[in-house]
């Protein structure tokens, strides 16, 4: 696995310490973990080969901060044996592992396009790997802690977790899984006194800078050279070219701050009635959002995609 897998037992973004209430009704600060992040959202983009990144800039940056509250490790989530290490890593930094750890954001993810035809088995297995296995690995192994403090789980989703979108197959199917992961452990933890969120953001890959033009063109020569030749011609590269330049479109648009996504993470775990779900998105979004799930197919379907 070429591209970087990575997730946070606990919120890093550079804002105010933040203190947290227990059970017994009394304030406590929290103590921050970290993994080392690639972007603003924590996402990567998917190139497999085109992209051999392994986090290490983001980790020295976390660490220069030189906090006495917060620790980095790296942690593949696709790897059961790393995230057990990194359960035994915080357990171990806590002061009182037996009253548990207040937080968890799952926020590892990576990203693709390209139509379900032009998409390998390969790429549809690599991005739930990451995206949808690796939070349900990474939840299993934190629970435990979590439940014992009766504290938070926050999910970061996406829009495209509750509508579909041309070419975007491989991300919204994980998306969607985690949406149904997070409802279902919602149900499950409600008794034991533990709140799961879900953070849905929009359209922010002009923040992140997930895809630069030269990411997308190799991705795009890369799948354009790995599909079977009855695709290429019936198809054709015009075809397929235009549909890249739509991506292309796609990727310059978008909101440049991710503050709505950071309040929205701040929020969901240290609000005493956090949200069940949460929309940082521009209104455009929201209202699509909104009709793509609420509208019958035949209305939304002809004013978003045909």
């Amino acid at each position: 696995m070429l591209a970087t897998k990575l997730s946070r037992p606990l919120l890093n973004f550079p804002v105010k310490a933040l203190n947290f209430k227990d059970t017994r009704n009394r304030f406590r600060p929290v103590q921050r973990f970290c993994f080392p992040l690639l972007s603003p959202c924590g996402s990567r983009s998917y190139a497999s080969d085109v992209d051999q990144d392994k986090g290490e800039g983001g980790s020295k940056d976390l660490d220069n901060m030189k906090s006495d509250r917060m620790r980095t490790v790296q942690l593949n989530v696709c790897d059961s044996k790393e995230v057990d290490r990194a359960v035994e890593h915080v357990n171990s930094s806590l002061e009182d592992p037996e009253k548990g750890l207040w937080g968890l954001v799952n926020n590892a993810g990576i990203s693709t396009f390209g139509e379900v035809e032009f998409t390998s088995m390969d790429t549809y297995m690599e991005v739930a790997e990451v995206n949808l296995w690796g939070t349900v690995r990474t939840t299993k192994a934190f629970l435990p802690l979590i439940r014992r403090s009766k504290g938070r789980v926050v999910n970061i989703s996406s829009m495209m977790g509750r509508m579909g979108s041309p070419a975007r197959s491989p991300y919204c199917i994980t998306k969607f899984g985690v949406e149904a992961f997070s409802d279902c452990l919602r149900y499950e933890m409600q008794p034991q006194g533990v709140m799961v969120s879900i953070v849905e953001p929009g359209n922010f890959i002009a923040a992140t800078n997930l895809y630069s033009p030269e990411r997308i063109k190799a991705i795009a020569d890369k799948m354009w050279d790995e599909l079977p030749e009855i695709v290429r011609k019936d198809y054709g590269r015009k075809y397929f070219d235009e549909q890249v330049s739509k991506m292309e479109t796609y990727c310059n648009s978008g909101s440049t701050d991710t503050s709505p996504v950071i309040e929205s993470v701040a929020h969901a775990l240290t609000s005493t009635a956090p949200y069940t779900r949460y929309h940082p998105m521009d209104y455009y979004w929201w209202l699509r959002m909104q009709i793509m799930t609420h509208m019958p197919a035949a209305i939304s379907d002809r004013l978003y995609v045909y």
